[in-house]
């Protein structure tokens, strides 16, 4: 049953599910097109033990944010890089792809169904988490016949609890977050189930997070488990670069044109290496989830390197504040990166 957003303590808001009004959902054969599809009241699904989805992990999904602006307008980031994303992401998973159109369409619908939910200016955001997976029963290791599409959304707060203290991460050996030429650069579900036993080894031992390394080369880093990693040394600012097994980010991308636009940075986006991190004048990892957050302390081995005397250093602080002033329309939006949803007017 959802929960009324009149009774929403929006000042304590985490990132945890908690029901709304609506979803959207959509039906598609393999090698068809997509229904128009509809909203429907968020509650559960029923699925066949043998879909897709349950045996062979063929699903993918994406995370979104819908803001409320200093101008009390309702504003998406980047929509149309989410809707390219995931049809990226489908086909990869030999899974129907979609029309960037369709995709936008269906957002808006649900975001709109569901506007009581976005949290006052500066108390959070509404995620929205479009997912699709396949449905039809699937014995055999091959694509289903049959996929659904759905959209929810949920109001949340910071990923990292007190969000703006810096991360605490550790380096890891013993797991990889994805191979070269694998899945990596796309959003399925698999990547990240795989990466909730080394996370939940790093949390038991007082780690925020888990740095992985290249699985070819493990001098080279590649991300955090769920973000994309950046390095600055002088006025050099380095993130991995997209070879196949890392994610590329929306967030990431409005990073380095930020970086270079408006700081003046010189980005590369090339290989990271382990010793070129560890000796970083800052680090920081980004996301939808966790916008820009700084990463305080490395712990590699038994060595623990501490990054800007754990603080968040001077370009991180501008690039988050710059990042969140086009997202809450405190600060001039000159990519013409916010679609609206709803205005005051």
């Amino acid at each position: 049953m959802s929960i009324n957003p009149q009774t929403i303590n929006w000042n304590s808001l985490g990132f945890d599910f908690i029901e709304t009004k609506t979803m959207f959902k959509a039906n598609c054969k393999q090698n068809g097109l997509w229904e128009d599809g509809s909203l429907e009241p968020v509650g559960t699904i029923s699925l066949s033990p043998a879909a897709g989805v349950l045996n062979y992990g063929q699903g993918v999904f994406e995370g979104m944010k819908a803001y409320r602006t200093s101008k009390n307008r309702i504003v998406l980031f980047r929509p149309e890089m989410n809707a390219k994303r995931f049809s990226v992401s489908l086909k990869r998973l030999c899974m129907p792809e979609m029309e960037v159109d369709y995709f936008l369409n269906a957002v808006m619908k649900t975001v709109y169904d569901n506007i009581d939910y976005v949290p006052p200016f500066g108390l959070g955001s509404l995620y929205i988490r479009p997912i699709a997976w396949g449905t039809a029963p699937t014995l055999g290791v091959k694509p289903a016949e049959e996929y659904t599409f759905m959209i929810y959304v949920c109001p949340v707060g910071p990923y990292f609890k007190g969000n703006i203290k810096p991360l605490n991460l550790k380096v890891s050996y013993n797991y990889h977050r994805a191979a070269p030429k694998g899945t990596g650069n796309v959003k399925a579900i698999g990547n990240y189930s795989a990466s909730l036993y080394p996370l939940s080894l790093a949390k038991n031992d007082g780690f925020d997070e888990v740095i992985y390394l290249n699985a070819g080369d493990e001098n080279l880093v590649e991300e955090v488990g769920s973000a994309n990693l950046f390095a600055l040394r002088g006025n050099v600012l380095k993130t991995p670069q997209l070879a196949g097994s890392i994610l590329p980010g929306i967030t990431r991308n409005s990073v380095l044109t930020i970086a270079k636009e408006k700081l003046g940075l010189e980005i590369r986006e090339t290989d990271l290496t382990l010793s070129e991190l560890l000796s970083a004048d800052e680090v920081f990892c980004t996301g939808t989830a966790v916008v820009v957050t700084p990463v305080g302390k490395i712990t590699h081995n038994t060595d623990v390197y501490t990054i800007n005397n754990n603080s968040m250093g001077p370009i991180t602080e501008k690039l988050r504040s710059t990042m969140l002033g086009i997202q809450r329309e405190e600060a001039e939006d000159s990519f013409s990166w916010l679609h609206e949803v709803m205005s005051s007017d």
